[in-house]
């Protein structure tokens, strides 16, 4: 099942992966360039609307879109209704692929200041309209200042201090009770306009080879579940114009991308420990390179190489042309159904790690000796739920990368009960809650997602058990599906 029929029973949730195409609520109005201003109007006023699309009437490909504040300058300047609507259009609209998530398109309208956005077909064909008003952006809590400081960043000082405000605002939303699902939403819009914004600061140091390329993210990153304390994971794709230049053109890209991996750190993305970074040549590759990777986990895999390579599968693009990695993650979600060896190797890898329950479901700590008493709650706890979530979703073929959008999308595929869904969401959910405020309690990184059952009142020890309980519940279906 595709991610768009796993989808189409809750098109109306807020999530920031639901494709865009089940967004568009209604057919815009559509007009050709020679289209009189009166005759627009008209339309647009029998369609209840404010805005028009401006299309070759031939081809069907979208020219430009035309809104009412545009067409009363028209007449004010022309003293008629009768000219052409081509004349006051806005050429080269904002476009965006229909089956994206909704996520890149609220990104790309706050970072171009835009309301509308055009959705295409793979064939350049017009699809459909969706505006601000379809989508719940980062333009809520706040957030406009801080766009705007994003945007009108020239220097990585100036981008350093607009990510050190976000980190603010967002504790101060956290601390406020905003939910952890939208925090994160509104936390993963900002932080991928920063990071485009450094991408492009770097960019025009550095003159790049003309191919088509793309800086993707992994891991928390692209799964839209990044905390207060978050590394680096990202890489490089770009297609080259002969396979033999591969090399040539790797090459050209490396400076560039490691000058970016260190403005992401100056501005407070770490660099990643286990070098999972595009300036690393190891991540760095061709569209070709990409998918032999990917083909080789599934077919080999090889529990090491997993288990340092499923963050890779948690992929989306951020910057530059994203249909390459389109088409990766189109292949990636057609090819992987079919390799039982790698589900079942996946399985094992996410059972091995239990949860921190003991006898009479008591919480049961680490052996840590830094911090003894303690339980980490990102590798023994919000993991036992990605690791999970990740399978299914590559088993059914899901595009989804967020972790709470991967259970969904699998349950209305595989037809579950909502409300254990929805229960093992809502848990995961807390235990992310419990790692955000953690976060903003200690500055020592390796005590980040670490919590004392000791510390914690009898009301939040029964919430955490009952959220690990659900996890207990998730690997038990896990492991009867595959036998361990």
């Amino acid at each position: 099942m595709s991610e768009i029929q796993a989808r189409a029973a809750a098109p109306d949730t807020a999530s920031d992966q639901v494709p865009l195409r089940a967004l568009a609520r209604s057919r815009p109005v559509v007009v050709a360039p020679a289209s009189t201003v009166r005759a627009t109007l008209q339309r647009i006023a029998e369609a209840g609307g404010d805005v028009a699309i401006v299309a070759d009437p031939t081809s069907g490909l979208p020219l430009g879109l035309i809104r009412l504040p545009e067409m009363l300058s028209l007449i004010d300047e022309s003293g008629g209704l009768d000219g052409p609507v081509a004349a006051a259009m806005l050429g080269a609209p904002l476009t965006i692929a229909a089956d994206a998530p909704a996520h890149r398109a609220r990104v790309m309208m706050a970072k171009r200041g835009v309301a509308h956005v055009l959705l295409t077909e793979p064939d350049g064909r017009l699809f459909g309209l969706v505006g601000q008003a379809d989508l719940l952006g980062p333009r809520v809590a706040g957030a406009e200042a801080l766009i705007g400081a994003i945007n009108a960043a020239r220097d990585l000082a100036a981008m350093t201090a607009a990510a050190d405000a976000v980190r603010r605002r967002a504790a101060e939303l956290l601390r406020s009770g905003m939910a952890v699902e939208p925090l994160c939403q509104w936390l993963s819009g900002l932080n991928d306009l920063i990071g485009m914004r450094t991408i492009e600061l770097i960019e025009d140091e550095y003159d790049l080879p003309p191919v088509p390329w793309c800086w993707m993210v992994f891991g928390s990153e692209g799964r839209m579940e990044q905390t207060f304390a978050t590394d680096q994971d990202n890489g490089l794709l770009f297609v080259p114009s002969a396979p033999e230049r591969t090399e040539e053109v790797r090459q050209a890209f490396l400076p560039f991308a490691r000058a970016v991996n260190e403005a992401l750190h100056h501005c407070g993305f770490e660099r990643c420990r286990g070098g999972i970074m595009a300036g690393n040549a190891a991540c760095c590759l061709s569209a070709e390179e990409w998918q032999g990777r990917f083909a080789a986990w599934l077919r080999v895999p090889q529990p090491q190489a997993l288990l340092n390579g499923t963050i890779f599968f948690d992929f989306r693009p951020l910057y530059g042309n994203d249909e390459p990695v389109d088409r990766l993650r189109a292949w990636l979600a057609a090819e992987a159904p079919g390799h039982d060896r790698f589900f079942r190797a996946l399985a094992e890898q996410a059972l091995a790690v239990a949860p921190p329950l003991g006898w009479g479901g008591r919480l049961r700590s680490d052996r840590n000796r830094e911090h003894p008493r303690t339980i980490d709650l990102k590798v023994r706890g919000a993991r036992l739920f990605t690791d999970a979530a990740r399978l299914w979703a590559l088993r059914e073929g899901v595009w989804a990368t967020g972790t709470a959008d991967r259970l969904r999308a699998v349950a209305a595929a595989r037809r579950w009960g909502g409300a254990d869904t929805a229960a093992e969401i809502e848990a995961f959910h807390l235990v992310q809650r419990f790692r955000f405020e953690r976060q903003l309690q200690t500055r020592d990184p390796e005590a980040a997602n670490r919590v004392a059952p000791s510390a914690l009142n009898e009301l939040r020890r029964m919430m955490l058990k009952e959220a690990l309980r659900q996890a207990r519940r998730l690997q038990l279906r896990l492991r009867q599906e595959h036998g361990l």
